[in-house]
């Protein structure tokens, strides 16, 4: 169950992939995921983990809110 807060980058992928998001595909400037017709763009690989506000960010592009996020 990931808590809302700094998450790796490989943990996101892995959640949203159990959310039912396929990818990650290559695009131009950063890999993206696809679900239904939601195309939501990941950030670059970073020695840092994924912060608060940025996975904020992409949970409301991907239509997920934080209480389905913690339920995972």
């Amino acid at each position: 169950m990931p808590h809302f807060g700094s998450i790796k980058r490989k943990e996101l992928i892995h959640y949203l992939r159990v959310l039912g998001f396929e990818g990650p595909y290559s695009g131009r400037k950063h890999q993206f995921m696809i679900k239904d017709e939601i195309i939501l763009r990941l950030p670059n690989p970073h020695k840092n983990d994924i912060g608060k506000e940025l996975l904020s960010r992409i949970l409301k592009q991907a239509k997920i809110d934080k209480k389905t996020w913690e339920e995972l």
